[in-house]
């Protein structure tokens, strides 16, 4: 999809919303760094089509070569990325084709390639929570996220920065530059919809309730899929430093879980929560619920950090390692029905070992 420009102001026009009556507010903001290198270094270099089964620039060999690109839905071939763990969570590299087996709505299916090395570029999205629940953690969000970021992306890979709380934000429009979304990341702050008056909940002061200024989470995640992500290719993930909690949205966790499948993006959520917020333990804090929801079918998957500055720095160092270690899988589906319905998929290893994997997928339309 064409690069939205950082230096444009306005609202992203979600066309899908129409169908449901709904709008989301994404307002774009120019990041604070400063705008040093040049506009061509945050472009992705231009990718000749490749077939199924071949790399840019690269004759047809067998059935087992690394697709140059994700396919699309549409043409009934299906790419995923996922990672296999042993019992005690531990990444299981060296793997073969011969080890997996793939079923789409329980009817098993032929690998048509596989590789267990993801050298394919990675687009990153951050999404940064905020709102006034994260009053105690956000600096330290921040701090960590950032060094994440210099830590994972290469020179091919690419990431974006959003903030959200009563709205969502874009600070950072696609970069390669680590330096520009750790500026956008250190410009985050905290916004609870209140003009004046000290910020609920902090302090001993009163818990928020839903009839105040509200966290859009789900408008976010919707937004970051079907907006940022849905056009891109190869690996896609976004990483949530929320405590899962969402007052605002005018989109459902069902919305939000549908547009990145439909994006094939992976979602991380890390679950940065000040209970003290909420009342202490047995207080208000109930986000880790729809947070699995949103991970498990998506590949990804919660890490619960608290406000602890050493477990969100290890959290972030599974990702990286998981990002890293990604097998990439393909399928011609014996479905050739292209009637945008969804398709439940499941990759079993005969080793038994644990497979973090996206739960299916929709496919495409023939008018596509």
């Amino acid at each position: 999809m064409p690069k939205l420009p950082v230096s444009q102001r306005r609202i992203l026009a979600v066309a899908a919303l129409a169908a449901v009556c709904m709008t989301a507010s994404f307002t774009m903001a120019q990041s604070s760094s400063p705008q040093s290198s040049s506009p061509q270094s945050d472009q992705k270099p231009a990718q000749p089509p490749a077939s199924p089964a071949q790399k840019p620039g690269e004759q047809p060999t067998d059935d087992s070569q690394q697709p140059g690109e994700t396919v699309k839905v549409n043409v009934s071939i299906v790419q995923l990325f996922f990672n296999v763990k042993d019992k005690h969570g531990a990444l299981m590299p060296n793997l073969t084709k011969d080890d997996f087996e793939i079923q789409e709505d329980s009817k098993p299916q032929t690998i048509k390639y596989f590789t267990a090395e993801s050298n394919l570029p990675l687009t990153l999205g951050i999404l940064i929570d905020s709102s006034g629940s994260q009053l105690r953690v956000l600096d330290m969000e921040k701090e960590v996220g950032g060094a994440f970021l210099k830590q994972i992306l290469t020179d091919k890979d690419e990431a974006f920065v959003i903030d959200f709380n009563v709205d969502a934000s874009l600070l950072q429009d696609f970069t390669r530059d680590v330096r520009r979304l750790q500026s956008a990341l250190n410009s985050v702050k905290i916004n609870t919809g209140f003009s004046t008056g000290p910020i609920p909940g902090a302090g001993g002061g009163p818990v928020p309730t839903a009839q105040q200024a509200g966290t859009v989470l789900y408008d976010a995640v919707y937004l970051s899929a079907h907006d940022m992500l849905a056009k891109e290719v190869g690996r896609k993930a976004m990483i949530l430093l929320t405590d899962g909690e969402d007052e605002g949205s005018r989109l459902k966790i069902k919305d939000a879980v549908e547009a990145a499948q439909k994006a094939d993006a992976i979602v991380y959520v890390l679950l940065c929560a000040d209970r003290g917020f909420y009342g202490g333990i047995g207080g208000g804090y109930s986000g880790e619920f729809d947070m699995r929801k949103l991970t498990e079918a998506t590949g990804g998957r919660v890490i619960n950090v608290g406000n602890k500055f050493d477990k969100l720095r290890e959290a972030f160092d599974q990702i990286a390692a998981e990002l890293r270690s990604q097998y990439d899988i393909g399928f011609t589906s014996t479905n050739t029905k292209l009637d945008g319905s969804y398709r439940k998929l499941e990759i079993k290893n005969k080793q038994g070992y644990k497979i973090q994997a996206r739960a299916g997928y929709y496919a495409g339309h023939s008018q596509d």
